[in-house]
């Protein structure tokens, strides 16, 4: 099944992407600073998400790890 038709999974995607960015953003800040808008606008705005919602990211990160680790 898809991630796109699994809201765990689109979730779980969704999450990683966010927490992606963000550390891409913390190692090289030019590389997404000048890509803001466009496809890789996307991006930049997860890293931001990441940045700003940092406590919550990561109380959602343990808990998906938590899920998955439930769950199966």
């Amino acid at each position: 099944m898809s991630a796109l038709f699994n809201l765990k999974s689109l979730l779980l995607v969704i999450l990683l992407l966010v927490c992606t960015s963000a550390y891409v953003h913390a190692l090289m800040p030019a590389i997404l600073d000048r890509n803001k808008d466009g496809v890789l606008g996307v991006f930049w705005k997860c890293a931001r998400i990441g940045e700003r919602l940092s406590p919550y990211m990561s109380l959602c990160c343990i808990f998906m790890a938590v899920n998955m680790f439930i769950g199966n």
